[in-house]
């Protein structure tokens, strides 16, 4: 072992809210969906009663004795959430620029896992620095580089365009991509119309006894540090 947070661990920090069947505890303090105190249960016996309404059960407070969680529409919480993260960056009239790493190999579901965060970033508005590192003798074949950051330009070339061309800076080659225009709106009219189908779907399983669909994943809520705990740049000059 190298130390490092497996995949699942890495999309799914320890500081973001657990649901459902990743509340592992035997035992909670319950808040209905009404915010009534329904008080110290069996997980298992919360799960039914949130199943039951076509409702999430959401862990809000982990440090508590026991932790303590609420039921609740968790696809609906999330969009407010967004909405009004979405509300303090107009009111910053800022832009961030979000740095997202690579290495010279990344390929399959790890690229389809950071170009799909590349893709949230700039849908809020972020511009996107995508760094590539390379450890040792990976440094002779920059192309391998050059490869990787064509791949995600491609996959967002209908939101994305480049602002900064590739270029060297040590043993990492750095590109950035800003959104196009109207990609936010678009984006927010999406997530609108998402989390709509989604509280439709609710009442419709609600009412037709079927089970309820999944929450929105928590990867939405992945920050850079989750995203690149794969790429560690304290052994950029080791070799493979």
């Amino acid at each position: 072992m190298n130390g490092r947070p497996s995949r699942d661990d890495r999309r799914r920090p320890q500081s973001g809210l657990r649901i459902n069947n990743r509340i592992r505890v035997p035992e909670i303090r319950v808040i209905g969906d009404d915010g009534g105190q329904l008080g110290v249960l069996p997980t298992h016996e919360a799960l039914r009663l949130a199943e039951e309404k076509g409702l999430d059960l959401v862990e809000i407070s982990p440090r508590a004795f026991p932790p303590v969680c609420r039921i609740m529409d968790y696809g609906k919480y999330k969009y407010e959430q967004a909405k009004k993260k979405q509300q303090s960056r107009k009111h910053a009239s800022t832009v961030e620029t979000k740095e997202i790493k690579f290495r010279p190999k990344t390929e399959g579901h790890d690229m389809d896992f950071k170009v799909k965060h590349v893709r949230r970033f700039l849908e809020s508005g972020n511009k996107v620095r995508l760094v590539v590192v390379f450890r040792g003798r990976e440094i002779t074949h920059p192309q391998t580089g050059m490869n990787v950051l064509n791949r995600v330009v491609e996959a967002t070339a209908d939101i994305a365009s480049v602002e900064v061309t590739p270029n060297m800076e040590g043993r990492r080659m750095v590109m950035i991509i800003a959104p196009k225009p109207n990609v936010v709106r678009k984006a927010a009219e999406t997530r609108k119309q998402a989390i709509a189908a989604h509280q439709a779907a609710l009442a419709a399983a609600k009412h037709g006894g079927r089970e309820p669909p999944k929450a929105p994943d928590e990867d939405d809520d992945l920050d850079e540090d989750d995203i690149n705990a794969d790429v560690d740049d304290s052994d950029e000059g080791e070799d493979n």
